[in-house]
């Protein structure tokens, strides 16, 4: 639960998982839903969230198409978790290609944790600029 509480989830807050797959780390996702006290929504859920979670690897396709996706019911102060292999890892992402795509759909990087053993996250948030 340490980690949630570094990527500062907490309880009440509604957290949405995209690209889950058979690959992710499943003691972290039951911190996260530990943390904010209720089950991770997924990718069908039809209302605003506070966080997502985005699991994504190196050919799951055009990240900037996920980000803009990810941000779709995402709250005014709400923030993208993107969460990618660690170097080394099967599917890991260059922190290049993070830094080109965050802004190109319209977020910024701001901080980075180890999530899981071979997960890292990303913290990527609307520049204060274009928050309403």
């Amino acid at each position: 639960m340490a980690v949630a509480a570094r990527m500062g989830l907490q309880p009440g807050l509604t957290v949405q998982e995209i690209g889950r797959g058979p690959d992710v780390d499943d003691q972290f996702r039951a911190s996260v839903a530990e943390a904010v006290g209720s089950e991770l929504v997924d990718e069908n859920y039809g209302d605003v969230v506070d966080v997502v979670l985005l699991w994504w690897r190196d050919d799951d396709g055009d990240l900037v198409d996920a980000l803009v996706d990810a941000i779709t019911l995402l709250a005014d102060q709400g923030v993208v978790w993107l969460l990618t292999p660690k170097a080394g890892r099967n599917g890991h992402v260059d922190a290049e290609d993070i830094a080109e795509a965050a802004p190109t759909a319209g977020l910024q990087q701001t901080s980075a944790v180890n999530a899981a053993d071979h997960w890292q996250g990303t913290r990527l948030v609307a520049p204060k600029a274009s928050r309403r």
